[in-house]
């Protein structure tokens, strides 16, 4: 059962990390065919497109920070998360090697790098997984997205989200998506804000959902 689980999120976060950092790469390579919009509607559907092939199986997580902050929320056990983040930073992992075999003179292969100072992108970063996560505890159920309603809004929050700040901060979101290309390339420069921003974002999420969905008595 648990196995069937850890393979649909190295799955998951192989797609997402190859459709995604794909179109980076391509839109790198090609001078701009994609343009930054077509990057960031990438991002958001292919996350909508995973929710409905994956979330009844995992969840569809695909996203340490998120399966941290279940796991915080009482909504996912804390003994399954060594699995799931193994399984997503595989799934990325083998994504970057596809890549890098593919468009080996690609620099940073979709890696996230700041265009401002750190602190701007780790605020940004924090501030842009805060928000994911807001989204995904008022449509999720447990580890099993709701249908429909999720899949559009999750997919929506992430396109939105990339499009007006990956220029700055990458809008990662994801440590896994992020640090997976700087593995494959090299290129480890501003790794921290990606590994911790979203995590603190993330983790911010639950008290805040945990206030506004208490009921009155």
């Amino acid at each position: 059962m648990m196995l069937r689980k850890y393979t649909a999120e190295l799955l998951g976060t192989f797609i997402l990390v190859f459709c995604g950092c794909g179109a980076m790469v391509i839109d790198q390579q090609t001078g701009g065919a994609i343009t930054h919009v077509g990057v960031a509607i990438t991002w958001g559907l292919i996350v909508m497109g995973l929710i409905y092939a994956l979330g009844d199986v995992s969840g569809c997580h695909i996203n340490p920070a998120v399966s941290i902050a279940f796991t915080l929320a009482g909504r996912f056990k804390a003994i399954h998360l060594p699995g799931y983040i193994a399984s997503q930073l595989a799934g990325a992992l083998l994504a970057s090697m596809v890549l890098k075999l593919l468009f080996p003179s690609s620099p940073l292969l979709g890696a996230t790098m700041p265009a401002g100072t750190e602190m701007q992108s780790f605020i940004l970063e924090l501030l842009l997984t805060f928000i994911l996560m807001l989204v995904i505890m008022q449509v999720a159920h447990g580890s099993k997205e709701q249908g429909q309603a999720a899949a559009i809004a999750i997919g929506a929050i992430v396109g939105l989200e990339a499009m007006f700040a990956g220029p700055i901060c990458g809008a990662s979101m994801n440590p896994t998506r992020s640090l997976a290309p700087a593995l494959i390339s090299g290129h480890f420069e501003h790794l921290w804000i990606y590994l911790t921003a979203p995590f603190f974002g993330a983790a911010l999420a639950i008290p805040l959902w945990r206030y506004l969905a208490k009921q009155d008595n």
